[in-house]
């Protein structure tokens, strides 16, 4: 299984967070990239991630002057991270339901990052497509409903929505366990009648 930190990004590039917008936004075309890691202001401090969809969205969408306004200003923070030794199929997963492009990866320390341009074009998901046991997407809901609430709050409606996934897996979950023992117990029937009536028609094994 491809992992994050087999595709990911290993050269960040990071910010302060009280460097300007402008500042921000020169090292992005500098260095032909739509996002940076905000530095941390301590060991205890969470990352941050300002992007170039917050610069437009936050400051050139109000005409606000990009070289007043603070990086920590606009910057999502704390933002999603990914361990290291997640797999592709559980990020893209996380991506998908937490609308978002990329995200640092780390384990104790910034390793990297991971967009979804390193999933398209360095994972094998299209020659090796890999779905998720059911058991794993809840997991993965799970941890992403934590990620969530932590980011926007226990009370918000991004919180309670991450939670109706976890809820909806559990419920489809269920409704599986159900059906299979509900196959179980109509083949061990069919077996029994088929052993009463070997000459029935449902009991026939043609062969070509």
């Amino acid at each position: 299984m491809i992992k994050a930190e087999d595709i990911m990004t290993r050269t960040v590039v990071t910010i302060s967070g009280s460097a300007t917008v402008a500042e921000a936004a020169t090292v992005m075309k500098d260095k032909k990239l739509r996002a940076l890691i905000v530095d941390r202001r301590s060991e205890d401090d969470p990352y941050g991630m300002i992007s170039e969809t917050d610069i437009i969205y936050k400051v050139a969408a109000y005409g606000y002057d990009p070289k007043k306004i603070r990086v920590y200003e606009i910057m999502t923070k704390p933002c999603i991270v990914v361990n290291p030794e997640l797999g592709v199929e559980y990020v893209a997963r996380l991506f998908a339901n937490s609308h978002i492009r990329r995200a640092p990866v780390i384990k104790d320390s910034l390793l990297g990052i991971i967009s979804i341009t390193d999933i398209l074009h360095k994972s094998d998901f299209i020659e090796k497509p890999k779905r998720l046991f059911i058991e794993d997407q809840i997991e993965a809901a799970r941890e992403e409903a934590r990620e969530v609430c932590a980011d926007k709050g226990g009370t918000a409606p991004e919180c309670a929505a991450a939670w109706d996934v976890v809820e909806e897996l559990q419920a489809e979950a269920s409704d599986r366990r159900v059906e299979g023992k509900k196959q179980d117990n109509a083949s061990s029937s069919l077996e029994v009648y088929c052993q009463d009536n070997p000459s029935a028609s449902e009991c026939r094994i043609y062969e070509d």
